[in-house]
């Protein structure tokens, strides 16, 4: 007997007939294991809390935010758990807090930092289905909290990795991991293996179909993640370690982000310790910065140009104003008329002229470059936002991933 752990996102569980669906769904593909099921908010319920939230007031409170945004999960593995016992199945259903999952103190973003997992072990034990609410957890005040946007993908690959289970399965609605975004490039290919490394990025570039912490955790524990579709019996994407033919392939896939926004810092005095100040006021306030670039240094000034998501923003602009005073900087202006595309691959590590051959197709479409980011195995641009899917299908021919990819 197996251990398996299922995720289940909105869009599965979306009203009672999906949830009755899924409830089919786990009755079949977990005979003869033990299961525990991982579950999202009901379809948009969460974007429809946080929009109450804003009628009540423009700033709400971050812990409020968790205590009203984790009641979305628990309404749903009550409901689940009602219909796994309707088909005649032993299930019980735990909150974030039940299923032991502890965090730091950071409300809507908060880290996983312990799973006990005691509860979870016992329902399993007893021959039990566990319904566990996604996305949620306590501090060590037992504070509710929430993990951020696809926190359910985290708890669900946590639980894996502390229950030790042989497999988490991500149910979505999408079959798998594809070289680009098939809405966007309809010659688009599924995956049937990524390695951690490649996915990571990919999530972490703009990628949705996993939360790029969910892969950083995968990576970390081992834990084999298969990518797949609520609604098709198909096998999906693997998400596992690096295999030697993986390398054989230059790019695996192309990746946007729309969610982008660009702030540049202007004329900031050129000296040592301006940028730890920069970046240290924006971080404080749990900003998250992405790309970076600095000009060269003309009469001992320079311009700091970064990007951060489009929903930080407004806070990233609240902690330069103080700090541009503080420094004499002479202001900072902010665009968010911009997108980030991406190549990934893990053979991009051996093999040369890649940057180039992006930055060519990208030139051949007359897509003027603003920002550059490498990593080891992906290439980052900022772009005008405009032409973030044309660049996406340009690239995607460069690299010629609507056949099998580029090989050497």
């Amino acid at each position: 007997m197996g251990l398996v752990v299922q995720k289940y996102g909105g869009s599965s569980v979306a009203d009672a007939e999906k949830i009755r669906s899924v409830a089919r769904r786990v009755a079949e593909s977990g005979a003869g294991h033990q299961v525990v099921v991982v579950v999202s908010a009901m379809g948009k319920t969460t974007d429809g809390l946080g929009a109450l939230a804003h009628q009540v007031t423009a700033s709400p409170e971050p812990r409020e935010m968790d205590m009203l945004l984790a009641t979305g999960e628990q309404v749903t593995i009550a409901l689940l758990a009602m219909a796994l016992q309707g088909l005649g199945l032993k299930a019980r259903s735990f909150t974030g807090a039940q299923a032991g999952l502890r965090t730091d103190r950071a409300h809507t973003k908060a880290r996983i930092t312990a799973i006990t997992a005691d509860r979870v072990r016992g329902a399993l034990d007893a021959g039990e289905i566990a319904v566990v609410a996604g996305f949620q957890g306590t501090s060590d005040l037992d504070e509710i909290t929430t993990l951020g946007r696809g926190g359910s993908d985290l708890t669900a690959v946590a639980l894996a990795a502390a229950l030790k289970a042989d497999v988490c399965e991500i149910y979505t609605d999408v079959d798998g991991v594809y070289t680009a975004d098939p809405n966007v490039v309809p010659d688009a290919r599924k995956l049937p293996r990524v390695a951690y490394d490649e996915m990571l990025e990919m999530a972490s570039l703009g990628a949705k179909v996993l939360q790029a912490r969910s892969v950083e955790f995968a990576k970390k524990y081992g834990v084999t993640v298969h990518v797949r579709s609520t609604f098709k019996p198909d096998a999906g994407t693997i998400v596992t370690r690096e295999e030697h033919a993986m390398e054989d392939v230059v790019v695996t896939g192309i990746t946007h982000d729309r969610s982008q926004a660009k702030i540049s810092l202007l004329r900031v005095p050129d000296r040592p310790g301006i940028a730890a100040r920069v970046f240290g006021a924006v971080g404080a306030r749990n900003v998250v910065v992405d790309m970076i670039v600095q000009n060269i240094s003309r009469d001992s000034t320079t311009d700091i140009s970064f990007t951060v998501p489009r929903g930080d923003a407004p806070r990233a602009r609240a902690a330069l104003e103080e700090v541009a005073r503080e420094i004499g900087a002479e202001g900072f202006a902010y665009d968010e008329r911009v997108a980030k595309v991406s190549i990934v691959g893990v053979g991009m590590r051996s093999h040369s002229g890649v940057a180039a051959r992006m930055f060519t197709a990208l030139s051949r479409e007359s897509i003027n470059i603003q920002m550059i980011s490498t990593s080891e195995i992906a290439v980052s641009c900022v772009i005008e936002d405009k032409y973030a899917e044309l660049a996406v299908r340009a690239l995607h021919d460069a690299f010629e991933l609507g056949t099998e990819g580029v090989r050497p």
